[in-house]
């Protein structure tokens, strides 16, 4: 099935939340940033105040790789616009909801590496989205 894109709506505020801010921000700017725990350690998504693995509030923001691999994805094609949305396990060891974005949807597979593309949306940052590296 050959790739079209769809349209992205925007329905957030970019400053709205200060444990989000810092993501938009990094999105405006054309950068992944995702939150890191300075006690244990490790990265974690979704963004949250407080760490998931250790519970620490010894939260900074830190900028991802943009390599990732397919977890797990799905492909709605019974959509206007077909789409693929996938779990893509970064290089910096957590997994982030996201879509798969700019190729043939039927070659899309587990185990597949992806690279960050930012995709406009419409009245807000661009979003980070992944395609086959």
């Amino acid at each position: 099935m050959a790739y079209q894109q769809r349209k992205i709506p925007f329905a957030g505020a970019i400053d709205s939340n200060p444990e989000t801010k810092p993501f938009f921000e990094g999105c405006a700017a054309g950068v992944l940033k995702i939150p890191h725990c300075n006690k244990c350690g490790k990265t974690h998504w979704y963004p949250r105040g407080v760490c998931p693995h250790c519970m620490s509030q010894d939260l900074a923001w830190k900028d991802a790789s943009g390599k990732g691999t397919i977890y797990s994805f799905s492909v709605m094609k019974r959509a206007e616009v077909p789409y693929c949305i996938a779990y893509v396990t970064l290089a910096e060891g957590t997994t982030m909801l996201t879509n798969i974005v700019d190729c043939d949807l039927d070659t899309v597979r587990i185990g597949q590496s992806v690279a960050l593309r930012f995709v406009p949306t419409e009245g807000g940052p661009p979003m980070p989205m992944f395609t086959p590296a």
